[in-house]
């Protein structure tokens, strides 16, 4: 054990600690590893920065691109709008169609935009049907999951074991390299789900509207302000409604029309309208003061906010959001966003007061009052997943042809190598712009930057453990732990140990730290790394178990009111199913 390879042995501890505990984002994470691995001079600048240019993370780039634009051109939503007719046939009929095609598209694009896509979807879908929201969500979100192991392009995972792989030597993933396999687990998932997991999906109550979902009619309420009440002619920051009973004026209507102007800074006038979020037990206080006119009793409604040029939309948190990890003040929500936060998902609980200090979370679901003129900036913001059905941005329906054959060329190029997979999807992304498929402005947004800075910075981590021998120390253990049960035993645990892993962390990170692990383990044993590698991808993409172990289960976690039991309660039984299929079937594909 050598002096570097104990602090790369710190650095690993301390990159897996803060990964599962996300007390800072994973991408700030993978930047002080490989600023301190530069600093102890461990690495090299250009070993330090050469994650940036690896050809995963450009790759990755280029994929996030290629997927804008289908998803801008229409060609998912298209796809998505199909699945609400299906339902009418019944549950399973629509579940399975929505399922197969969502795991077909999920094996040529990236499965975050297409389950983004698909949620306000199939909530409606749940309205119009009173079928519950959690049998939807899940299904689609594993089926993505399944489709990923179908290409190589099918997650970024697959593109950064493969360029591992090319790394040490060994040959790169083709396109269709394991999509035999893939589409094993595709059916194993698939009948799974039919036969056993949607069955232990809870039921959650079904409720269309908005209000009543959040809880709401306890917490909003329009009052008057009378012309003796002393906080006339003040403004609202410093009014003694705010000041003494604690409520947030949420608008303020005059003459019946809503004022555009900065709440916090308008001076209150005798008559005004104001809409506040305040518990239960503040109305009665509202009602017995003096000054205020509470406006009826009668619950406010969804409509009651449409009349009045507002709407309201629940958005999720997206995966790798800069909002996430902050909190609402601290974001300056109001401001930064022209929408008011009314009550918030977190982590499975439904708060109404007191969150604008709760640090946000990806998967958190808001429900938000925003004037109608501003929805279309929410709808394209790319720190919200939109889940609530409101009219979408008209697609670009002109250019779908184009996108489409573009997106045919690139996983053409690469799968008869004409081109490596990072030049045919760079030109794609180019030529996507080039025909007006996507602007680049989109571009800049559609690219998932927190993915990027975290491949950038934590590929030196791996780097690093290759150069100091720990990759090597490492599968030196796990060999003598397991070794003498042969290869297959080898292959179980790499498989069990990375999806273990990546139910609390980045599977990018896992694949990340695994990977040189199994290559070195492969070559100590007088095997080919091959079906380790294989087992790595699979089990890395491939995480049922917890919300945060994969986007797409983050995405549906608030919106679809599960709890961290419910992930448990139907992905163990399926992590335990692909676990007995990969050590049954990749040495089959991919002998030792």
């Amino acid at each position: 054990m050598t002096l570097e390879m104990g602090i790369v042995i710190v650095l690993l501890v301390l990159a897996l600690v803060l990964f599962a505990s996300e007390r800072i984002g994973t991408d700030l994470t993978a930047l002080i590893i490989m600023g301190v691995l530069l600093l102890t001079g461990i690495l090299t600048p250009a070993e330090g920065l050469s994650g940036f240019s690896n050809p995963a993370t450009v790759t990755v780039a280029a994929m996030f691109v290629i997927s804008a634009a289908l998803r801008s051109t229409g060609a998912v939503s298209f796809l998505a709008l199909l699945s609400t007719h299906v339902f009418g046939k019944g549950y399973w009929t629509g579940v399975i169609s929505s399922m197969v095609l969502i795991g077909v598209m999920s094996a040529f694009i990236n499965n975050t935009p297409v389950v983004a896509v698909f949620i306000p979807v199939l909530l409606s879908v749940s309205q119009k049907t009173a079928i519950s929201p959690s049998r939807l969500l899940m299904p689609i979100s594993f089926a993505s999951m399944f489709g990923g192991l179908c290409t190589l392009v099918g997650t970024s995972t697959n593109i950064l074991v493969s360029t591992i792989a090319a790394d040490h030597g060994y040959p790169p993933f083709s396109m269709f390299e394991f999509t035999a396999l893939g589409a094993l687990f595709f059916l194993a998932g698939l009948l799974y789900m039919i036969a056993v997991g949607a069955r232990l999906i809870p039921v959650r109550d079904v409720e269309s509207s908005l209000t009543r979902r959040y809880a709401m009619a306890d917490y909003l309420t329009d009052v008057v302000l009378l012309p003796d009440a002393p906080s006339v002619g003040e403004r609202v920051e410093d009014s003694r409604l705010v000041r003494d009973l604690d409520v947030d004026v949420l608008e303020v209507i005059r003459d019946g029309e809503r004022l555009h102007e900065n709440v916090a800074d308008t001076r209150l006038a005798a008559g005004d309208v104001l809409r506040l979020r305040v518990d239960v037990r503040q109305i009665q206080r509202l009602k017995n003061s003096v000054g205020c006119a509470v406006r009826g009793d009668k619950a406010l409604r969804d409509e009651d906010f449409d009349a009045d040029q507002l709407a309201l939309m629940e958005v999720i948190i997206a995966p790798n959001a800069p909002l996430a990890g902050r909190t609402i003040r601290g974001a300056r929500f109001r401001n930064t966003y022209e929408a008011t936060a009314l009550a918030l998902r977190h982590r499975g609980e439904l708060l109404h007061g007191g969150f604008r200090d709760t640090r946000l979370s990806a998967g958190d679901a808001l429900l938000l009052e925003v004037p109608r003129s501003n929805m279309d900036r929410i709808l394209r913001d790319s720190d919200f997943v939109v889940a609530s059905e409101v009219e979408v941005p008209r697609p670009r329906r002109s250019r779908l042809v184009p996108a489409l054959l573009i997106t045919a060329g690139v996983i053409l190029a690469a799968t008869f190598d004409i081109l490596p997979i990072v030049t045919a999807a760079v030109a794609g992304a180019v030529l996507l712009v080039l025909s007006r498929s996507i602007s680049l402005e989109e571009v800049y947004r559609a690219i998932e930057w927190k993915v990027i800075f975290l491949l950038g910075g934590i590929i030196s981590l791996g780097i690093a453990m290759e150069k100091t021998g720990l990759a090597l120390l490492l599968s030196g253990a796990l060999i003598d732990v397991i070794g003498d049960l042969g290869p297959l035993a080898l292959l179980a645990a790499l498989y069990l140990v990375t999806t273990l892993l990546t139910g609390v962390m980045s599977n990018n990170a896992t694949a990340i730290l695994i990977a040189p692990i199994a290559i070195a383990a492969a070559e100590a044993v007088g095997v080919s790394a091959r079906p380790m590698l294989i087992a790595v991808t699979f089990a890395a993409s491939a995480s049922f178990m917890t919300p945060v172990g994969y986007q797409t289960n983050t995405m549906i976690y608030g919106v679809g009111e599960y709890r961290f039991a419910d992930f448990l309660k139907v992905g163990t039984p399926l992590t335990l199913l692909f676990w007995i299929l990969a050590v049954l079937l990749i040495p089959v594909f991919f002998p030792f």
